[in-house]
């Protein structure tokens, strides 16, 4: 089973990308975050048109939005409201496996990294807070869980071009980083892209839009993620990064990730 996980930035806007990354990578299942689409306007049928049989999504106009397209059947799907914010950031469903997969939006936090200054930073923070406090009652490790998405935090030293410059901007903060672990231990996750990436390598999934050449700079942060419950270790086959789609015409600035489970 590949899993991907993309930050679109528009789902209607990128339909053609979408479209080759399904040809490229034929995946079983596809999370998308940043839809930007309220559901009215979702694009059914040419997300079905795919290969998509079964989709889940929850939308806003011109903001947030998550989906999960996939070719096998979707049950229990959940849709959530973190924090009463009226976000549409988290949206959850069950395989025929009985595997759960959780997709996930994590706000941004604005430029600011002081709460007291910058109520995007607050909710950011928050909404991780939330994050494990909800895996810790809801569920256990011997679960089959995929948790994945744009989490707009890169933890590791080698998850930024440069980790003392960046130790102050937003996605890199010790805080930040504090509160990620703290979620990572929650289930006692596995990250998947770091058991096939030694943590003292580079690896990035975001670039941002200013870099005229992203990769000649390569000034890039690893935003994006997709972690697994141990009792999946012994499946996880294979994780990788599509990066041909930072430099692809009107790309988004995240690439899509993928993982195989067998």
């Amino acid at each position: 089973m590949k899993i991907i996980s993309w930050n679109i930035n528009s789902l209607r806007l990128r339909l053609m990308l979408l479209e080759r990354l399904v040809i490229t990578q034929n995946p079983d299942i596809i999370c998308l975050q940043e839809t930007k689409v309220q559901d009215v306007d979702f694009p059914m049928l040419e997300v079905q048109n795919l290969g998509f049989k079964f989709v889940a999504f929850a939308g806003e106009k011109s903001y947030n939005g998550v989906a999960i397209l996939s070719k096998l059947p979707l049950t229990n799907i959940k849709k959530y409201d973190i924090l009463d914010f009226g976000h549409k950031r988290h949206i959850a469903a069950t395989l025929p496996d009985e595997t759960i997969i959780h997709n996930f939006y994590v706000p941004a936090g604005g430029d600011i990294p002081d709460v007291k200054l910058n109520d995007k930073f607050d909710f950011k923070l928050k909404f991780i807070d939330w994050m494990v406090e909800y895996f810790t009652k809801n569920y256990c490790q011997n679960q089959k869980i995929v948790m994945l998405g744009d989490m707009n935090i890169a933890p590791l030293i080698n998850d930024v071009w440069s980790h003392k410059q960046l130790l102050g901007v937003v996605s890199h903060t010790p805080i930040e980083v504090k509160k990620m672990m703290n979620l990572q231990a929650s289930l006692n996750w596995i990250d998947a892209h770091r058991i096939f990436v030694p943590d003292s390598e580079k690896l990035y999934s975001w670039w941002s839009y200013r870099e005229l050449d992203p990769f000649k700079s390569n000034r890039g942060r690893r935003l994006d993620h997709i972690w697994i419950t141990p009792n999946l270790g012994n499946n996880l086959k294979k994780a990788e990064v599509f990066k041909d789609f930072r430099i692809a015409f009107k790309p988004s600035d995240h690439v899509p990730i993928g993982v195989d489970i067998l």
